[in-house]
């Protein structure tokens, strides 16, 4: 009988565990270990106020596939819902305005409406930015941050792009590089454009969205304003937004979903879908290579426990990965060890709808990075998702923390929740004590995609293919959201499948 561990209990191992589930056949075993007391990896829902409330990703990007078709895949295809018409809101400059039209991931087309949110010589920076000559050879990767500040001012960068991007990776743009980041802006470069603004409204009119993108391929449909952004909760990066390697039209309906009953529900059914013999708490320290596949060996060192299989997918964070590839793959696990991880806080509060009856109604406020404030974003979680509101209270969520500033986070949870509402009392008027609290720590939650982060992927893939019976995936990959993490498992699964025993025999 065919056997596989999945090492990972995210949701990137339970799709690849569904995936192999459907590609193997009833008889094969399927192993999932997870070193956590509980899976689902970074999607976490917790009971706020006797309602169900994610504290890691909250939502993913509709207008790709893959969570979709899962969900109709394991049964809960009535369970996707949509946000709310609610809009987005920025504070920067000590002002909190709408979310800037035109912009491309928050880099200025040539339509860009930027008033109220960056000062008069932060928009005469970027009046000028194309008539400045641009030296750019095709195919190169810089830090995001540096390109912008060199061509439009610090201000595009610590107030707009900075956010937006935080919002996504738990970062800051100036460590993070253009081609993971903003594909489509580099690809306009490539392609010729005189400009970063030249080159951002081509990567806007390449997906049809000429009022402006979070990223080439997702809008606000119907509406001509952009998609609500995400609220800068660095656990899982996404609340949808994530960049497309290519730009593509955007089809009408709804930009993001999420699951009604939280993340939960969609890893429960997974786990019930891909009939996997799952084991929790079990720590993989070393993995071996055999004649005839795998010996992994778990547990504590004094009583190891070794587990033969015929294949082996990896889907666990950078550091464990390069851990376990470095004795089968070296190559492997320096790719692997190149990647760095960002930690942060989400904190959620519920208020009773009395306590907080002037808060905006919007669906939220992303943080500039020059303001002074703790947090970096806030979800109006019930006014941005209707069923969150039900039972009439208001639910919030608030991110804390991004890469490089862990210390800030080595506070106890009620210094944490008591930042958070120093800062509502700020960005929303908000100064009620809400009925319920709930905070979140994202350790080592984010891999940061940094300059050259597509060769260091081309490079940990191909070293990981030449070895056979070994796959990769999850977020250090293609993508930190949901979508893109569900791809990197189903691609694993379809090309360990077919070098099987069960695929070869039928059995």
């Amino acid at each position: 009988m065919t056997r596989v561990a999945v090492v990972g209990g995210g949701v990137s191992g339970l799709a690849c565990a569904h995936r192999l589930r459907t590609l193997l056949g009833p008889a094969a075993e399927i192993v999932v270990l997870e070193q956590r007391d509980r899976l689902g990896g970074v999607l976490r829902t917790v009971d706020l106020a006797g309602a169900p409330f994610d504290v890691g990703a909250e939502a993913f990007l509709v207008r790709r596939p893959e969570v979709p078709a899962l969900l109709s895949e394991i049964g809960l295809a009535d369970a996707l819902t949509h946000p709310t018409a609610a809009t987005a809101t920025i504070r920067a400059g000590g002002r909190t305005v709408g979310l800037p039209r035109g912009t491309l991931m928050g880099v200025p087309g040539r339509d860009a409406d930027l008033g109220g949110v960056l000062s008069d010589a932060g928009r005469a920076a970027v009046a000028a930015e194309p008539t400045t000559p641009l030296d750019w050879d095709p195919g190169t990767d810089v830090a995001l941050g540096a390109l912008l500040r060199r061509r439009f001012g610090p201000e595009v960068v610590d107030r707009i792009a900075d956010p937006l991007l935080g919002g996504v990776y738990a970062g800051r743009v100036d460590r993070l590089g253009l081609r993971a980041t903003v594909p489509a802006l580099a690809a306009a470069l490539d392609a010729g454009a005189g400009s970063l603004t030249e080159a951002a409204s081509a990567g806007m009119a390449a997906s049809g969205q000429r009022g402006g993108t979070l990223h080439a391929g997702t809008s606000a449909a119907g509406t001509g304003r952009p998609a609500p952004p995400p609220d800068g909760n660095g656990a899982a990066g996404d609340t949808g937004a994530e960049p497309s390697a290519v730009p593509q039209p955007v089809a009408a309906g709804p930009v993001f979903g999420a699951v009604r009953g939280g993340y939960r529900e969609m890893i429960a059914a997974l786990v019930a879908a891909s009939g996997s013999r799952v084991r929790t708490g079990v720590t993989v320290r070393e993995l071996h290579r055999r004649p005839d596949g795998w010996r992994l060996v778990l547990g504590p060192v004094p009583q190891p426990e070794a587990l033969d299989v015929d294949a082996v997918v990896l889907a666990v964070p950078a550091p464990a990965a390069r851990r376990l590839l470095e004795p089968v793959a070296p190559a492997a696990a320096a790719a692997a060890g190149r990647i760095e991880l960002a930690s942060s806080a989400v904190v959620a509060l519920a208020f009773r709808a009395a306590d907080v009856a002037g808060m905006p109604g919007t669906s939220g406020c992303l943080v500039a990075a020059d303001e002074p404030l703790s947090v970096k974003g806030v979800t109006h979680a019930s006014t941005k998702w209707a069923h969150l509101g039900e039972d009439g209270l208001v639910r919030l969520r608030a991110s804390i923390g991004r890469f490089g500033e862990e210390a800030g986070l080595q506070v106890d949870d009620a210094e944490l929740v008591a930042r958070v509402r120093a800062d509502l009392a700020v960005l929303d008027g908000v100064d009620a004590v809400p009925v319920a609290s709930f905070v979140q720590r994202w350790g080592g939650g984010l891999p940061q995609y940094g300059v050259g982060h597509g060769a260091v992927v081309d490079a940990l893939e191909s070293a990981v293919a030449a070895v056979g019976g070994l796959e990769v995936a999850g977020s250090m990959l293609h993508g930190v959201g949901v979508p893109a993490c569900v791809a990197t498992a189903r691609a694993a699964a379809e090309r360990l499948a077919p070098a099987l025993p069960a695929a070869r025999t039928g059995r």
